[in-house]
């Protein structure tokens, strides 16, 4: 069953996280504001993939020294569904 998930990334250019996760697989991502042809090439990357697989690749990326990336808040997010930290929208 998917469920529906909304993020708010932190210290990013990015202002918002939409995901869809079925079970462990990721259905679908889009990420509001940020660099536009970075994002949407994150959310293509990462659409069908495993949970865990997605937190191994993006997880500790930094941009510019801030000490994360708009990968590594998705990495964030998704560790935090795994966890149940994040609830879904549509629970």
């Amino acid at each position: 069953m998917e469920k529906k998930f909304i993020y708010i990334p932190k210290n990013v250019c990015s202002r918002e996280m939409n995901l869809i996760i079925d079970g462990n697989i990721i259905k679908n991502v889009q990420i509001v504001g940020g660099c536009s042809g970075n994002t949407q090439g994150i959310c293509k990357l990462v659409k069908n993939r495993k949970i865990d697989e997605v937190i191994k690749l993006l997880k500790d990326i930094n941009c510019n020294g801030r000490g994360t990336s708009c990968p590594d808040q998705l990495a964030i997010a998704l560790l935090k569904i795994k966890n149940g930290e994040l609830k879904s929208t549509n629970e």
